[in-house]
C-alpha cells in the first residue's frame, strides 16, 4: 500500500486538473472532486484514484471504494455509481501520469536527511566545482576538479571521483560510486551503483597480465540505472549508455560496451565486453551476451537468453544459445515430443 509515512502526496488534486493533465473526460459536476492518492482498485479508498481496463478485474471494481477511476468507454457502465468515471482510451497511462503528479518526490532518490546545500559532514575537495542548488548529504566524498550541475542530489556516502562531470537535476543514490565518468542531465543512479571501475581485462598466463583500462564511462541524458548495477569503464575506448535508456537492478555492463538510446534492460543481465546494443533494444531478465556481439535496433531478447551471435535489427530471439523466437519455440515443441509428451510410448527407452 502507499504508506503516507514513506510516500507523501503533493495532493489533493481536483479532477479538473487531472483531466487537463491526462486528457480524460470528467462528468459534469465532478470537476471539483479532490483526490490525494493513487491505488489499485482493491485497496483504493474514497480519496484515491484508480483505473480499470480489463474485465479480469470486474470483481475488484464491483467492491472498490475508490473515489475516482480511469476507464475506457467500453467499460464505463461497469463502474459503480459511487465512483467518478474518467473516460480515456488508455486508463493505465492516465493513472501513471496522475500518480507521478501526486508523488513527484518519489521518482528519484532524495536527500536522506533533508539536506539543503552541502552538509558539514560531507567531504568536498576545495577544487571541486558545484553549481548553486546542489545537495550533498553527510558522508559523501567529492574529489578534486569534479563538476556537478545545479539541482543534482548527492546522497549519503556517495563517492564522486576526481574530474568526474555530473550534469543538472541528477540523483546519485546512497552508497553509489562514480569515477572516470561523464554523466548527463536528469540521470538517476540508484543506491549502490558502481560506475567507472576497472573493466575485466587480463592476458592469460602465469600471473595473468592485467591490461590497463584507460577509457571512460559516458552516460547521456535521462538515463536511469538500478540499484547494485555495475558499469565498467572502457579499456581502449569508452563505455557508453545512450539517452533515455533504463537499466534495472544488478546488471553488469562490461568495458567498451555501447548501449543505444531508449533501451530497456531487465535485472541480472550480463553484457560482455565490446558488445553493441542499437537503439530501442529490450533485454529480458538474466540475458547473457557474449563479447563483441552486436544487437540491432529494436531487437528483443527474452529472459534467460544466451546470445552467442549477432542479432539483426527488429528480431526477437530466445534460448541458449539464442536463436530466432519461432525457431526456438519449434525446438521446444520437438523436445517435448522426444520426451514423450504427446509422442508414442514405444519411443521411451528410459531403463526401468
Amino acid at each position: 500500500m502507499t504508506d503516507p509515512i514513506f510516500f507523501r502526496t503533493r495532493g489533493p488534486l481536483a479532477l479538473a486538473a487531472i483531466a487537463e493533465l491526462t486528457g480524460a473526460n470528467v462528468p459534469a459536476g465532478s470537476a471539483g472532486t479532490l483526490v490525494s492518492g493513487a491505488k489499485p482498485l482493491d485497496i483504493a479508498g474514497p480519496e484515491d484514484i484508480s483505473f480499470y481496463e480489463s474485465a479480469d478485474y470486474a470483481e475488484q471494481l464491483a467492491i472498490s471504494d475508490a473515489g475516482a477511476c480511469f476507464v475506457t468507454e467500453k467499460f464505463a457502465e461497469a463502474v459503480p455509481a459511487h465512483i467518478v468515471r474518467l473516460i480515456t482510451a488508455k486508463p493505465y497511462v492516465a493513472f501513471v501520469k496522475t500518480a507521478r503528479a501526486l508523488f513527484a518526490d518519489d521518482l528519484r532518490p532524495l536527500s536522506i536527511v533533508g539536506t539543503r546545500g552541502v552538509d558539514p559532514e560531507a567531504s568536498v575537495h576545495e577544487d571541486a566545482r558545484l553549481e548553486d542548488g546542489v545537495i550533498v548529504d553527510p558522508g559523501a566524498v567529492i574529489g578534486p576538479d569534479a563538476e556537478i550541475g545545479a539541482g543534482t542530489i548527492i546522497c549519503a556516502n556517495v563517492v564522486v571521483g576526481p574530474d568526474v562531470r555530473i550534469g543538472r537535476d541528477c540523483s546519485i543514490g546512497p552508497g553509489a560510486s562514480v569515477t572516470h565518468a561523464l554523466i548527463g542531465d536528469r540521470v538517476i543512479i540508484h543506491a549502490g551503483v558502481r560506475i567507472g571501475q576497472d573493466g575485466f581485462g587480463y592476458i592469460p598466463g602465469k600471473g595473468h597480465l592485467k591490461v590497463p583500462q584507460l577509457g571512460r564511462v559516458i552516460v547521456q541524458d535521462d538515463v536511469e540505472i538500478g540499484a547494485g548495477t555495475t558499469v565498467d569503464r572502457g579499456g581502449g575506448r569508452d563505455t557508453t549508455i545512450g539517452e533515455g535508456t533504463k537499466i534495472d537492478n544488478l546488471v553488469q555492463v562490461a568495458h567498451n560496451v555501447s548501449i543505444g538510446r531508449h533501451c530497456i534492460i531487465a535485472g541480472h543481465v550480463g553484457i560482455s565486453g565490446s558488445v553493441t546494443l542499437g537503439d530501442g533494444v529490450m533485454l529480458g531478465g538474466k540475458v547473457g551476451i557474449a563479447d563483441h556481439r552486436t544487437i540491432g535496433d529494436r531487437a528483443q531478447l527474452i529472459a534467460l537468453s544466451g546470445v552467442m551471435h549477432d542479432v539483426p535489427a527488429g528480431e526477437r530471439w530466445g534460448g541458449a544459445p539464442a536463436k530466432p523466437l519461432r525457431e526456438f519455440f519449434r525446438e521446444q515443441v520437438a523436445l517435448q515430443r522426444l520426451a514423450g509428451k504427446g509422442g508414442k510410448k514405444g519411443n521411451d527407452t528410459t531403463p526401468e
